[in-house]
């Protein structure tokens, strides 16, 4: 893709993230840009670390959410790397891969079994042991040279400012898991009575205006009842 004509991709897309109602809506047109707009990209995800803890904030692709999780479990991989580096280097980019890893070898060769083939990642901000960085990945090895560095810090700039406007992980965590469990049982709902997904919502809505309880309550009673039934 052309300069000019990447620009004009990222001055709609700073409008769409204008438009957005919530961080968390932010962090996933973020991550859907990725794909779209960085060529070889198959993937993209936002990764937090909080008090040792890795958290997906957003995932776009597959892929996305074991890698960061096998980055946590193992406390090694090239967001770790970038988050320590003393040197103001922000950027990483891993050109293959399938090629030997010494300074991660354990998360490497998991990487490889997922189909990673290269991978680049921004990093986004650091706190103390706390980290953030967003990521790309493709299957194929060289999918990303330098000349892909200042999307990529185009797109990581974009979450960086999203990610100043919430004031812990731990809420966008709940919010995200908030969002799955309704849903959930908006699918449950859906499945059971044949209801539209705004039909089912609109339910989801009622209840929790009617018994004055909080929407991510009332669908966990609806998991919760689905469970029992099955």
């Amino acid at each position: 893709m052309e300069w000019r004509q990447y620009a004009e991709q990222m001055a709609l897309l700073a409008r769409d993230l204008l438009a957005q109602d919530s961080v968390q809506g932010t962090l996933d047109e973020i991550a859907a840009a990725a794909v779209k707009l960085i060529e070889g990209c198959e993937a993209a995800g936002i990764l937090a670390v909080s008090k040792g803890r890795a958290v997906t904030l957003s995932a776009c692709g597959d892929m996305v959410e074991e890698s960061d999780r096998l980055q946590g479990e193992l406390g090694e991989g090239p967001c770790f790397d970038a988050a320590r580096r003393v040197d103001g280097e922000r950027l990483f980019r891993i050109a293959d891969m399938t090629m030997p890893q010494p300074s991660w070898p354990r998360f490497s060769q998991k990487a490889r079994e997922l189909g990673i083939g290269s991978m680049t990642g921004v990093l986004l901000y650091t706190d103390q042991q706390d980290f953030g960085a967003l990521n790309l990945y493709s299957r194929r090895p060289g999918a990303f040279g330098r000349d892909i560095e200042s999307a990529g810090w185009l797109l990581a700039s974009h979450a960086a400012v999203a990610l100043s406007t919430a004031r812990t992980v731990e809420q966008l965590e709940h919010a995200l898991e908030t969002r799955h469990a309704i849903g959930e049982a908006m699918g449950i709902l859906m499945e059971r009575h044949g209801l539209s997904e705004d039909e089912a919502f609109a339910v989801l809505r009622r209840l929790s205006q009617e018994h004055n309880i909080k929407l991510r309550d009332v669908a966990g009673h609806v998991r919760a009842d689905s469970s029992a039934q099955d």
